[in-house]
């Protein structure tokens, strides 16, 4: 994989709960307050095709998924969203910032799941084109507090994965992070959103 030289693209990994979502949404407002030309955008489910296929992803329907299957069908939703939205994007000199991408796939899908990592690796390379993000920001929460987070709410079908899937998911995520120190930064998640906002917001500073 290479890093794309148009346009700007940051991703936004880590386990269920750690507050990802809320920090991607805080930078992309932040940064059109500055007067950039950014969009937001997430995985799964940022296209048409997209959003039908998070349906069957996430829906508690399907607890007999198959793994490959699985990470199939978010191969096919990755193909969509990169050659629809974040292609045309990142051409037109844009910033794109999204929710998930290709570490998801190896955190969840080999370190989870247990697929071989080569397989998984051939699989999202294929699936994105090669396109990997130009910085990627980690946020690292053990899996006891995301589990408080998230105990609340209503479980996708990967939220109801036990204990010991997350577990292989937290340390997946810390393995790649330590395989890609140039691409992806750990940002400490366990403090104030404000606090994590604003590492986030000096870290793309540097980097724009």
């Amino acid at each position: 994989m290479e890093n794309t030289g148009e346009g700007c693209f940051i991703t936004f990994e880590g386990i269920e709960g750690c507050g990802k979502s809320t920090q991607a949404m805080m930078l992309y407002e932040q940064l059109l307050e500055n007067g950039c030309d950014v969009i937001a955008s997430r995985e799964p489910g940022a296209t048409p095709v997209g959003r039908v296929i998070r349906d069957a992803l996430l829906s508690a329907r399907f607890p007999e998924m198959d793994d490959r299957a699985e990470l199939f069908l978010f191969a096919a939703c990755r193909a969509q969203h990169v050659s629809e939205v974040i292609k045309p994007a990142l051409a037109a000199g844009k910033i794109v910032i999204c929710d998930r991408y290709v570490d998801s796939t190896l955190a969840y899908q080999a370190y989870g799941r247990g697929l071989d990592p080569v397989e998984a690796a051939m699989v999202s390379d294929w699936a994105s084109g090669g396109l990997l993000p130009n910085l990627t920001f980690l946020l690292d929460i053990k899996v006891d507090e995301a589990f408080r987070r998230i105990s609340n709410g209503t479980l996708d079908r990967i939220e109801r994965m036990d204990r010991d899937f997350h577990e292989r998911v937290y340390r997946g995520y810390l393995d790649l992070a330590a395989r890609n120190p140039d691409r992806i930064k750990v940002i400490d998640a366990a403090r104030e959103p404000a606090a994590i906002h604003r590492e986030i917001t000096e870290v793309t500073a540097n980097l724009l």
